[in-house]
């Protein structure tokens, strides 16, 4: 037999109405109320009656989630997939669940806002994905609340890494230890992390006067470990001064970075510094460990949820907010420390 809501009330001599606002997640009620009646709910399964809720409120309790991975990592990917997950576990304690949004409904062609609409989604949460394709554009400039943790365009809020931060950081850091001439191998620069990196790399150069040197910038032609490897081979074969830091735009490139480095007879970080960006899990576990610029991944995603679900809640209507997420530089062995050159 199924527990209702006033099952559990009864159970707990409460109210009805206080049981909603814990299981809710709004309202004023004791921590200690709250979390004697979760663990009651969790051992005898409650489950909310969902239609009820959504007749009551008008809403469907879903958000969409785009992601068009242009990398093929797929949800393997090592950022965005914990991105999700953050995301994931933030709004279904705010008791919305999540649906992947697709091109197909069964045999049946659907753009974006066809499919949010056939699914009666809130608000949409866009991953990744491009700026210039048809299906983003139709689903921004519609009337679904949406935003993003990886693009910037017109009527989205979109919530990010400070990636100018980061390569400042990086820059910094490597000068603090001698390191003056510093080379960067990039991503494709379609995309905008890649790109802003890039901007990133040359203004604080010009800023700081430092010399931008000739080949000293490899764009690789894939986003992975094969596309480091190769991007760094042709400009460690091309360049007349050997680099002394090579910054790489991900940590799946600076793995790569880090073997062609070693293929071609050098050591890290004796010879060259690496340092990466991103702080995947595997970057301490790598071979030297990999200095990395951070993202605050847990940030990023409870950060975009927040404004999402105020923005479905109408607590706010404004739109083209973009938020950057503070990063940090993590120290590890494929950087010289202070006082060693």
């Amino acid at each position: 037999m199924k527990t209702t809501i006033y099952d559990v009330a009864r159970a707990m001599c409460l109210s009805p109405g206080t049981i909603s606002k814990i299981i809710h997640n709004n309202g004023n009620v004791s921590e200690k109320t709250k979390q004697r009646v979760l663990e009651y709910i969790k051992e005898v399964g409650y489950v909310a009656d969902t239609n009820a809720r959504i007749l009551k409120s008008k809403k469907s309790w879903i958000i969409g989630v785009i992601f068009a991975d242009i990398s093929l990592i797929g949800l393997e990917h090592p950022f965005f997939a914990s991105v999700i997950q953050q995301f994931k576990n933030y709004v279904e304690a705010q008791g919305y669940e999540i649906i992947f949004i697709v091109n197909k409904l069964g045999q049946n062609e659907m753009t974006y806002l066809g499919w949010c609409k056939n699914k009666k989604v809130d608000g949409v949460l866009i991953v990744s994905g491009n700026v210039t394709r048809k299906n983003i554009i139709e689903l921004v400039e519609s009337d679904i609340p949406s935003v993003s943790t990886d693009i910037i365009m017109p009527h989205l809020n979109s919530v990010l890494s400070d990636d100018y931060m980061g390569i400042e950081l990086a820059i910094n850091y490597s000068l603090s230890v001698g390191l003056e001439r510093i080379a960067c191998i990039t991503g494709p620069l379609t995309t905008r992390a890649f790109s802003e990196r890039l901007m990133a790399y040359d203004q604080i150069h010009r800023k700081l006067g430092l010399t931008l040197r000739e080949h000293y910038f490899q764009e690789s032609e894939s986003f992975g470990y094969n596309g480091g490897f190769n991007s760094t081979i042709r400009l460690l074969e091309r360049v007349k001064e050997i680099p002394q830091c090579i910054l790489a735009f991900s940590d799946d490139l600076a793995f790569g970075v880090i073997r062609a480095i070693e293929s071609k007879g050098f050591k890290v970080p004796e010879d060259i510094s690496v340092i990466g960006f991103d702080d995947i899990h595997f970057a301490e576990r790598y071979t030297p460990s990999l200095t990395t610029i951070r993202q605050n991944k847990e940030e990023i995603a409870i950060r975009a949820a927040k404004i999402l679900i105020a923005s479905i809640e109408r607590k706010t209507n404004r739109r083209d907010i973009v938020k950057k997420i503070p990063v940090e530089l993590v120290l590890r062995d494929s950087t010289k420390k202070k006082g060693t050159i």
